[in-house]
C-alpha cells in the first residue's frame, strides 16, 4: 500500500499560535527534539506542522492514527527531513516528507509505503538498508585463529562482572580470533568459570576488583601484542583507574574502543582532547557525550549528526553517538546514520555488547570507522531480530549474544 499526503499552512498563522498559547501550544504539537532543532523559527515550526499533518493524512483510512506529538520530523544527517513515529503500531509503515517554503508558506508532501493487511509485515529474515560503509571481515577457508585477531577487553570490578562477560563474548561472537579478558584478580575467579570461550587473565589490583594504573606496564604488554582492544565496560571510577584508562588511551598503538567508565576517565581529562586519533572509537550515549563536550543532553540531541561530527573532531576520534538512529562520526567529517530505532536494546548491557562487537571487527583488520558503522548496525539488526519475536520489552543483552552471528550470516549471504 501507498499513500501520498500533503499539507500547507502559513508562517503567521503558526507564529500566531505560538504568540496567543506560547508554552500551553508547543509541547503538545512537537517533541523536545523539534522544539531545540527549532529555537522559536516559525518558519521551522511551521514546516514541522505541515510535515506532520501530511503523515497524518498518509494514514487516513488505515486504521492508524498518530497524533502530531508523536510524529516527529528532524533533519537527517545530510539535511533533509526525516520523520520518526514514536510509540504504536506502525504496521510496518515506512514514511518519507520533503518540505518546502514559498511567499511565506510552509509545505509539506508525505509518502507513505506499508504492507496490506493481509501481509506480513516483515519477515524476521528480512534486514533493513545496510549503510554504504556497512562491510564485514572475509573468512577465508584456510584461516586459523591467528588471521582474525586477538582482542583484549579491560573490563569489569565488583558489581560489574557482566559488563566484561558481555564484551568479552560479544567479541568473541563476532569472530574475533583470540579475545583475551584482563580482569582484577578478585572478581578472576567468577569471570574465570563464566566465560571458557575467552582467555580470563587476572591482573594486579590497587582494591578488590579494581585495576589501576599499578598495572600499567602489565596491560601494555598486552596491548603490544593485541590487534585492537575494548577499555571502560563496567571499569570503575576509582581515580587510579581513570588515570590507568588515560594513559592507554593516549600510548597504546593497538586500534581501541573506549566506553563507559573509560569516557568517564577522558571527560575527566580534558587535556586528551586531539591526542587520541582516529584510532580511537569513543562510544557515549548522550549523557557520557555531554561529559564529554560539556553540553546538555537535550542539545546534543536536537542535532546528534552535527553533535557527534562537532565531538569527533574536538576529541580527534570516531565517536559513536548511540540512540536511535545512532551516529557515527569520523574526525575528516564522514558521518553515517543507522536505519535503526529498536526500544528493546535499552536496557542495561547492550552498550557493552556493542563495544565488543566493534573491537572484534577492528581485531580482523576492519579501519575503526568501517567497524563502529558496521558493529552499529549488527548490534542493531540483532536486536530488532529479537524485538519482531519479544516486542519492545523484555530483551536482555545476553539475548544478543546468539544472534550476532546469525545476522552476520545473513548480510554475507546478501553480499556483504
Amino acid at each position: 500500500m501507498q499513500r501520498i499526503g500533503v499539507d500547507a499552512v502559513s508562517v503567521e498563522r503558526i507564529a500566531l499560535a505560538v504568540k496567543r498559547s506560547g508554552p500551553g501550544f508547543l509541547p503538545k504539537v512537537y517533541t523536545p527534539a523539534e522544539l531545540a532543532y527549532c529555537a522559536g523559527d516559525p518558519e521551522r515550526l511551521a514546516g514541522r506542522w505541515a510535515a506532520k499533518e501530511a503523515v497524518i493524512k498518509c494514514f487516513d483510512g488505515t486504521g492508524i492514527c498518530f497524533p502530531r506529538k508523536r510524529i516527529e520530523v528532524l533533519p537527517g544527517p545530510m539535511g533533509a527531513p526525516r520523520v520518526r513515529l514514536i510509540g504504536g503500531d506502525a504496521r510496518g509503515a515506512r514514511v518519507e516528507v520533503s518540505i518546502t517554503h514559498h511567499s511565506r508558506l510552509a509545505m509539506a508532501t508525505s509518502h507513505l509505503e506499508m504492507p496490506e493487511r493481509n501481509e506480513p509485515t516483515q519477515a524476521i529474515t528480512d534486514l533493513l538498508p545496510a549503510p554504504d560503509a556497512v562491510t564485514l571481515p572475509e573468512r577465508p577457508k584456510d584461516a586459523h585463529k591467528g588471521t582474525f585477531g586477538t582482542l583484549v577487553v579491560l573490563a569489569g570490578s565488583l558489581g560489574y562482572t557482566g559488563a566484561a562477560y558481555l564484551t568479552a563474548t560479544a567479541a568473541a561472537r563476532t569472530g574475533a580470533g583470540l579475545v583475551r579478558l584482563l580482569i582484577g584478580e578478585t572478581i578472576y575467579p567468577i569471570l574465570a568459570a563464566k566465560v571458557t570461550e575467552v582467555m580470563a587473565t587476572p591482573v594486579a589490583e590497587v582494591a578488590p576488583g579494581v585495576v589501576g594504573h599499578s598495572a600499567h606496564d602489565t596491560i601494555l604488554r598486552q596491548l603490544a601484542d593485541a590487534s585492537a582492544a575494548v577499555i571502560g565496560p563496567g571499569l570503575g571510577r576509582d581515580r587510579s583507574t581513570w588515570r590507568l584508562v588515560v594513559d592507554l588511551a593516549t600510548h597504546a598503538d593497538c586500534s581501541m574502543v573506549i566506553d563507559a567508565d573509560g569516557l568517564n576517565a577522558l571527560a575527566d581529562s580534558p587535556r586528551t582532547k586531539r591526542k587520541l586519533g582516529p584510532r580511537r572509537v569513543l562510544t557515549p550515549h548522550p549523557g557520557e557525550m555531554a561529559r564529554l563536550t560539556g553540553r546538555t543532553a537535550e542539545a546534543i540531541n536536537a542535532d546528534r549528526p552535527g553533535s557527534a561530527r562537532k565531538a569527533a573532531k574536538e576529541w580527534g576520534a570516531v565517536v559513536v553517538l548511540k540512540g536511535a538512529h545512532t551516529v557515527v562520526a569520523h574526525p575528516d567529517g564522514r558521518c553515517s546514520e543507522d536505519p535503526h530505532e529498536v526500544p528493546a536494546l535499552a536496557t542495561g548491557g547492550t552498550g557493552d555488547v556493542l563495544a565488543g562487537i566493534i573491537g572484534a571487527l577492528m581485531a580482523q583488520g576492519e579501519d575503526p570507522y568501517t567497524a563502529a558503522v558496521s558493529g552499529v548496525y549488527v548490534h542493531a539488526a540483532a536486536g530488532r531480530r529479537i524485538a519482531q519475536r519479544l516486542g519492545d520489552s523484555g530483551l536482555l543483552a545476553g539475548d544478543l549474544l546468539d544472534e550476532i552471528p546469525l545476522v552476520m550470516n545473513v548480510l554475507r549471504q546478501g553480499g556483504l
